[in-house]
């Protein structure tokens, strides 16, 4: 397979053919690089990091579920550096294309795998969100992109960030092959019956302001039509900066503890950005995180109240398209810290949430995302799809 927009991890060719005749047969794949494949490396963006030493020995469980869905693996793609990014620019291998806005970033940190099926090298692509990572290069790159409920998917074979909030996720271009590819990975049915009540998130749009209100009014329009009831709510009343600071505690210093023992072994070469989080995680006090522990039960009950059984919430994926390709980090830090603030929701509870491409701002797409009570995934699958059916 050819790779014109730099998606694949270099100089790994890799193609296994899924299970004939199961429900994704003549559908492609490919796995992020934090994922095991049984005779290659995983290289987790980062040279210096161990797993580049041997093959793998087994797939990880998300790698085989596709296989054993009749998919084909066709490649593996670039991360960025130990799956610490948001935007998809790795220090080591490069930027991979995004395909709807060639300029700019494909966010991170899942960056190949959205720039790989945006561009049509494979129909599906699995990637990892513990901060952010598949909902905003989903966002930036117009494509399906899901978040499932934590805990929900067998996580053996992925390479861990922050446990209490890592999922694996996964890409589509279109909502038939989301679906298809969401029943094979939640093992079960996409529904026909769609959610009952919609609640649109006031504070999330009035955060991204003006013009992401205007280019998302047709998408909350069309749902509101599937839907039929409607309500307007605070989703974060300490303030989605609060959770934001909750969220950027507790992850980073997760990240610290599970990196440590590397940092201290191998002193491995790091981009500057990279490097330097970890060493600010680590200096995180202990108070500080016992603040942001309760914050996490708080936002926890604020969304069980808020999502009812067939309710979902709406808000937009993102602040703001895609930023331009190779900013300086002066402007990236305050653009991180205004995409954690409409993204922090998703390791805080771990409540399932699914971005829908649809909409554009001067031609850039941006993502309407629905969020539902934990286990409701299926729905908001089925409501993606019926929002791509809908005239």
């Amino acid at each position: 397979m050819q790779d014109n927009v730099g998606a694949l991890v270099p100089g790994t060719a890799v193609r296994i053919d899924g299970a004939a005749g199961g429900p994704l047969s003549d559908l492609t794949f490919a796995a992020k690089d934090l994922f095991d494949v049984a005779g290659y490396p995983t290289g987790g963006g980062n040279p210096d990091w161990p797993g580049n030493n041997a093959p793998a020995e087994r797939h990880a469980w998300a790698v085989q579920a596709l296989l054993d869905g009749g998919a084909d693996l066709v490649g593996k793609t670039i991360t960025d550096e130990v799956s610490l990014g948001i935007l998809g620019e790795s220090a080591f291998y490069g930027t991979p294309v995004n395909s709807a806005a060639p300029d700019r970033v494909p966010g991170g940190s899942s960056a190949g795998s959205a720039a790989a099926v945006a561009a049509g090298l494979c129909d599906i692509a699995l990637g990892t969100d513990t901060g952010g990572s598949v909902r905003v290069p989903a966002s930036f790159c117009g494509l399906y992109g899901i978040r499932p409920t934590h805990g929900r998917l067998n996580l053996a074979g992925m390479m861990p960030q922050a446990p209490s909030s890592d999922t694996t996720g996964w890409f589509a271009r279109d909502g038939a092959t989301f679906a298809k590819a969401s029943a094979v990975m939640l093992e079960e049915a996409i529904p026909r019956d769609l959610p009952e009540h919609l609640i649109v998130a006031v504070d999330a749009f009035g955060f991204a302001g003006r013009k992401i209100r205007t280019a998302l009014r047709p998408m909350i329009e069309r749902l509101s039509e599937l839907i039929g009831t409607v309500d307007e709510d605070v989703m974060a009343p300490p303030g989605l900066s609060t959770w934001a600071r909750a969220q950027r505690t507790l992850q980073p210093y997760e990240g610290w503890l599970t990196f440590k023992d590397w940092l201290d072994e191998a002193n491995p070469a790091m981009a500057y950005s990279v490097a330097r989080g970890l060493a600010a995680a680590a200096t995180i006090p202990q108070a500080e995180r016992d603040w942001a522990q309760m914050m996490r039960q708080e936002a926890r009950a604020r969304l069980d109240y808020l999502l009812a059984p067939n309710t979902v919430l709406c808000l937009p994926t993102t602040p703001f398209p895609a930023p331009l390709k190779g900013l300086p980090i002066s402007q990236t830090d305050p653009l991180r810290l205004q995409i954690a603030c409409l993204c922090s929701h998703g390791g805080l509870t771990g409540v399932p949430q699914v971005s829908i491409p649809g909409a554009t701002i001067d031609g850039l797409p941006i993502g309407l995302s629905i969020i539902g009570r934990w286990g409701m995934d299926a729905q908001l699958v089925a409501l993606a799809k019926a929002m791509e059916d809908s005239p």
